[in-house]
């Protein structure tokens, strides 16, 4: 499993340590990721996603997972997400389509 989040990509960034006598030895920055379980309003079901605490104050912020992933980037989002935004907007649809014609 990467160690990347899946909701905004942000991933393990590299750098140096270095000491006070000016030594430079290699280490990596890995993002704070967190297991949650988020609620898709559209879909009425709970789904597993491996997100960092920023995307999820970013989730809460933006009014839940569906607003968030109608407004996220293609590019950032995992497969699993992409999947995940495709059903919302297709679900969406559905139902705006529903609520015209009644």
């Amino acid at each position: 499993m990467s160690r990347a989040c899946e909701l905004t990509g942000k991933a393990v960034q590299t750098g140096n340590n270095v000491s006070h006598a000016n030594n430079k030895t290699r280490r990596r920055f890995l993002p704070n990721l967190c297991q949650v379980t988020l609620i898709s309003d559209a879909l009425g079901q709970r789904f597993r996603l491996r997100v960092s605490a920023h995307a999820l104050r970013s989730v809460e912020h933006r009014g839940g997972l569906d607003a968030f992933l109608a407004k996220a980037s293609e590019h950032d989002l995992s497969q699993k997400a992409r999947l995940l935004k495709r059903q919302i907007a297709k679900k969406t649809a559905a139902t705006a389509a529903t609520a015209e014609a009644a």
